[in-house]
C-alpha cells in the first residue's frame, strides 16, 4: 500500500489551491463562512458550481464521457482535501452526486441526454424524496403511491426533510407500484418535475428560525400528480436497488480536511477566550479534549489514505468501507461542534436568526459565535442522514466482519 503522492499529484494539489485561491472570491467565503447549516443562499451556489464547470472540476466522480473531471482516484482525494481545507461550499449534492450516478448506470439513453447535460451544468436544481412520515431508516416501509395509468402514473403521498426542496426544479423519489410480500419488491424510482400539478412544497421551520437563504428541510406533498412514464428510471418495481446503489454514493466521502478546519477554529476561539485568569486554549481539561479529537482526526486521515490507495490500485473496497467513514466521520463532527459549544460558553446565548444577512454590527462575543451553537444542533442530524450509523454498522458486521 502507496501512500505517498507523485509530482504529478502534488502538481495537481497546486493547481487545485491556484484555483481556490481565485475562484473562491471574497463574497462566496464571507458567505460560506457565515452558514449556520452548511448551505448559502442558492445564487452562491449556483455561482460557486457554474466556476468549477467552466474549470471542467464541477463533476470529481462522473466518468470523462459524460462531461466529468476525469480525475484519477487520488485526483479525487486531493480535490475534496483541498476544498474542504479552504472552506468552500460543498456542491449540492442531490443532482450531481446522487440522481446523475443512478441515471448514468440504469438511465436510457434518451434520460441520459435528457438530464445529465442540466445537471453538470447546474442549469437544474434537484431534491431527494426517500423519507416519508415513518419511514425514515426503515425506508422500505414508504407507502407514495404510483398508481399505473397507461401513459402515466397517477401520483399520491408525501415526502419529509426534504433539502432545499424550495429551490429544487426537480424531485427523485422512491414511490410504490406494487403491494409485495417483500416490501423491496414493489418500490420504483421516478423522475417529478416540482412544478407539476398537485406538487406543494411546505417549509418545516426548524428551532433556529425561517431565515431567508437558511431555511432546509420540508414535507413535499404529492396530489393526484401525474408523471409520464419516460422518467421511470430503469424496470419498474427495482428502485430498490437503484436506491442501494445511490446511497453509496452518498456515504463514501473523505471527513478529515474539514474536520481539521472545523477543529482549528475552535481552537483560535479557544486562545480568545478568558477562563479562570488565563485564555481558554491553556486549561489543562480543553486541550485534552482537543488533542484527543486532534489523534481521532489523524487516524480518520489515514484510514482514508488507506482506503483511497486501495482504490487507486483498483481493488474494490465494498460498501463497509464507505459505511465506515460515514460513521466515525460524521461522530467525529459532533464531536468537534460539542467542543466548540463548550469553548464560547456564555457567548453561544445570542440569537442570530439569519446570519447570511447583512449587518454592520459585530459579532457578540467574538467573530464566528452565532453559527456555534446553530451549527452544533444541525449536526444532531449527521449520524441519522444516509442510512443511521446503527444501520452503518449493521453492514459493517456484515461486510467487514462477516457477523
Amino acid at each position: 500500500m502507496d501512500l505517498s503522492y507523485n509530482s504529478d499529484d502534488n502538481a495537481f494539489r497546486a493547481e487545485v489551491k491556484e484555483f481556490i485561491a481565485e475562484a473562491f472570491t471574497p463574497d462566496l467565503q464571507a458567505e460560506a463562512a457565515r452558514s449556520k447549516n452548511g448551505y448559502i443562499s442558492k445564487q452562491g451556489h449556483i455561482t460557486w458550481q457554474k466556476r468549477l464547470f467552466e474549470k471542467g472540476w464541477a463533476a470529481p466522480n462522473w466518468p470523462a464521457e459524460h462531461g466529468g473531471a476525469g480525475f484519477t482516484p487520488t485526483q479525487k482525494f486531493i480535490f475534496t482535501q483541498e476544498m474542504d481545507a479552504a472552506g468552500a461550499p460543498h456542491s449540492i449534492p442531490f443532482g450531481l452526486t446522487m440522481v446523475a450516478p443512478v441515471i448514468m448506470a440504469f438511465g436510457s439513453e434518451e434520460q441520459k441526454q435528457r438530464f445529465l447535460p442540466d445537471i453538470l451544468a447546474t442549469n437544474v436544481w434537484w431534491c431527494q424524496g426517500y423519507s416519508e412520515p415513518g419511514s425514515g431508516s426503515d425506508l422500505a416501509s414508504l407507502q407514495m403511491k404510483a398508481e399505473d395509468k397507461g401513459d402515466h402514473y397517477l401520483c399520491n403521498g408525501s415526502k419529509i426533510w426534504t433539502s432545499m426542496a424550495q429551490h429544487a426544479d426537480w424531485i427523485f423519489c422512491l414511490v410504490r407500484t406494487a403491494k409485495t410480500e417483500k416490501p423491496q419488491q414493489g418500490i420504483s424510482f421516478l423522475l417529478i418535475e416540482m412544478n407539476s400539478p398537485g406538487v406543494k412544497v411546505a417549509p418545516l421551520v426548524t428551532l433556529d428560525g425561517p431565515a431567508e437563504g437558511q431555511q432546509e428541510i420540508n414535507q413535499v406533498f404529492f396530489e393526484d400528480v401525474k408523471v409520464p412514464k419516460e422518467n421511470l428510471i430503469g424496470e419498474e418495481n427495482k428502485g430498490w436497488t437503484y436506491a442501494k446503489y445511490l446511497l453509496e454514493f452518498e456515504r463514501g466521502n473523505p471527513y478529515s480536511a474539514g474536520l481539521n478546519r472545523s477543529l482549528k477554529k475552535v481552537k483560535e476561539m479557544a486562545a480568545e477566550i478568558e477562563a479562570n485568569g488565563d485564555k481558554l486554549a491553556n486549561d489543562p481539561d480543553f486541550a485534552r479534549k482537543a488533542t484527543d479529537l486532534e489523534r481521532q482526526i489523524m487516524v480518520m486521515e489515514a484510514t482514508e489514505l488507506r482506503i483511497f490507495a486501495e482504490i487507486s490500485a483498483g481493488q474494490n473496497i465494498g460498501p463497509g468501507s464507505s459505511s465506515l467513514l460515514k460513521t466515525r466521520g460524521t461522530e467525529i463532527q459532533q464531536d468537534v461542534s460539542e467542543l466548540a459549544v463548550e469553548a464560547i460558553g456564555q457567548y453561544g446565548f445570542p440569537f442570530v436568526e439569519d446570519t447570511l444577512a447583512s449587518t454592520n454590527e459585530p459579532d457578540v462575543g467574538m467573530d464566528g459565535a452565532p453559527m456555534v451553537v446553530p451549527g452544533y444542533f444541525n449536526k444532531r442530524k449527521t449520524t441519522i442522514y444516509a442510512g443511521s450509523n446503527e444501520i452503518q454498522r449493521n453492514i459493517i458486521a456484515k461486510a467487514v466482519l462477516g457477523l
